[in-house]
């Protein structure tokens, strides 16, 4: 009976301790940075990311972000922009570039996130701006209201019989200095409900180590990790020394052998020496 109750127990503790992790799981996922559209109507959002990732890593994760987009369609995600630099041994930079639906920015983030920790990478940096892109489109059209009305006030001025000839050219250049407004306030608010209508965000990758503070197996990544760079850093030592002092021996061993070879026949011309040299009888 003693022996059932410890086994529950145990049981019982195992099954809260899974749960928890879930729990802390579920959390970190739900706390990944975004900003919801309905949170902040009116506002155009960039989001940037940046991501370190093993070197290995990098190019997957970035081809698993790219196909991602792709799966959405044009009409909610575009890819306007990608990068992938080879800085150097085990150093690399990359970098994607999106347009997306606003009404998934987020969510897209969130799983970009999840394909890096997926990758054995971690989020170092997430940056989210914003701009009152709605606040702005409001003051423009009030200014293109003021200049119908400035130009409405001018051509009734024009109007008038007998005006003065020059106060007409005054009043003709002044409205056609005013009426080149309208354009340029109309190319302002496009651009603005382009940025209403599009979401840009980039990821950025970077190699180099990747820290899991909170995670369990860090101790164990860390000392693979730390039994791998010895051993890389042991094997380079190891070539380079080789590098440096075999070909000396080659040449050292080359002319023992030589020498060896050579052996009989300075042997005979020893003997022929010692020959000639000796006195006759």
């Amino acid at each position: 009976m003693r022996t059932t109750l410890v086994l529950v127990s145990i049981l019982a503790l195992a099954a809260c301790s899974k749960a928890s992790n879930e729990a802390q799981t579920s959390e970190a996922a739900d706390s990944s940075p975004g900003v919801a559209v309905t949170a902040a109507p009116g506002v155009a959002f960039n989001y940037h990311y940046a991501f370190r990732l093993p070197p290995a890593r990098i190019s997957a994760a970035q081809e698993a972000h790219a196909q991602a987009c792709e799966k959405l369609g044009i009409l909610r995600c575009r890819i306007t922009g990608m990068r992938y630099t080879l800085l150097g041994d085990d150093r690399i930079a990359a970098s994607l570039a999106f347009k997306l639906d606003p009404t998934i920015a987020r969510a897209f983030g969130k799983q970009g996130i999840a394909t890096i920790d997926a990758a054995d990478g971690m989020l170092v940096n997430a940056e989210i701006t914003g701009t009152d892109a709605g606040a702005a489109i409001g003051r423009a059209q009030q200014q293109l209201g003021d200049v119908k009305a400035q130009l409405a006030r001018i051509d009734q001025q024009l109007a008038r019989p007998g005006l003065d000839k020059d106060v007409r050219a005054t009043l003709e250049q002044q409205r056609a200095e005013i009426a080149q407004a309208p354009s340029q306030t109309n190319a302002q608010i496009a651009d603005l409900r382009d940025s209403l209508a599009t979401t840009p965000m980039v990821f950025d990758y970077e190699s180099g180590r990747v820290i899991r503070s909170f995670d369990p197996r860090s101790p164990f990544a860390d000392a693979l990790a730390t039994i791998t760079a010895s051993a890389q850093t042991t094997l380079i030592v190891v070539l380079q020394v080789l590098a440096t002092l075999v070909p000396p021996l080659v040449v050292l061993g080359l002319l023992w052998l030589l020498w060896r070879a050579l052996a009989p026949l300075r042997k005979r011309l020893t003997l022929t020496r010692s020959r000639t040299d000796a006195p006759s009888d």
